[in-house]
């Protein structure tokens, strides 16, 4: 049998779901690949991978993708790992600088300054590896782990997804999982499972993974309090907004 190709996202946040595709016991036949946000979408994309946790922002420029999970890295309250790291107050910035790796967090950072911070600044895109040294930077939009690090070089952080939340009074919802195929039905019922195993465990992230949890940091409370991981009604309200607005932009 030919595995099936998963591309999911290599961050704290997403380390539920790939503890529960490793050990859940559900899922053989597959080859797990782990990237960054932008990588994943690109990969079902060019048909690299069959299965693809894509960021929310990437969806208009996938053909006819198919979703296929009861779950999502979704948030209900700040998220903490998307953020805009600033020198200077919302109404005094002139240029945002904008991480490489997730075009969702670039997306909702100008929907945000369009549509309700109402601010125009100049855009900057970064390079592989650029947002990291953001401390020169006037403003930068920062995802993932490096976040933890990055927050103490600015006095203004602005959360993305609590902005959102703030405005529109929906959650937010950053990467759903997409096939760029149709899967067989006994696949997408046991990579559900697995998932499920995965999210219903999170206590054991930190001993699975203890090389990837930066040092003092609760990976518990994160996991347990900030993001939200079943694709419910609600959530796919707001990602059908977020799609809209985006579309107007």
């Amino acid at each position: 049998m030919e595995l099936i190709k998963i591309s999911a996202v290599s961050y704290l946040n997403t380390f539920p779901f790939v503890f529960g595709i490793k050990t859940s016991g559900e899922l053989d036949d597959i080859d797990l690949q782990l990237d960054i946000p932008s990588i994943c979408a690109e990969k079902l994309k060019n048909n690299l991978v069959d299965l693809a946790l894509v960021p929310v922002g990437a969806i208009p420029g996938l053909k006819d993708p198919i979703p296929i999970s009861d779950y999502c890295i979704g948030a209900e309250r700040e998220v903490k790992t998307v953020v805009l790291l600033s020198q200077k107050p919302l109404e005094e910035i002139s240029e945002i600088a904008l991480d490489f790796d997730s075009n969702t967090s670039v997306q909702l950072v100008k929907v945000l300054a369009k549509k309700f911070w109402k601010i125009a600044p100049s855009w900057r895109n970064l390079g592989p590896g650029e947002a990291e040294k953001g401390s020169s930077l006037e403003s930068v939009v920062a995802i993932g782990d490096k976040t933890f690090r990055m927050i103490r070089e600015f006095p203004y952080v602005y959360d993305l997804a609590g902005e959102w939340i703030r405005y529109t009074s929906l959650p937010f919802v950053f990467a759903v999982w997409l096939a760029n195929k149709p899967l067989p039905e006994g696949f997408i019922r046991k990579f559900n499972l697995a998932l499920e195993y995965g999210i219903n465990r999170k206590q054991e992230i930190p001993h699975f993974f203890p090389d990837k949890i930066p040092a003092g940091f609760d990976a518990i409370h994160y996991l347990e309090h900030n993001i939200s991981y079943p694709f419910d009604a609600r959530k796919k309200q707001g990602m059908a907004f977020f799609l809209k607005l985006i579309a107007e932009r």
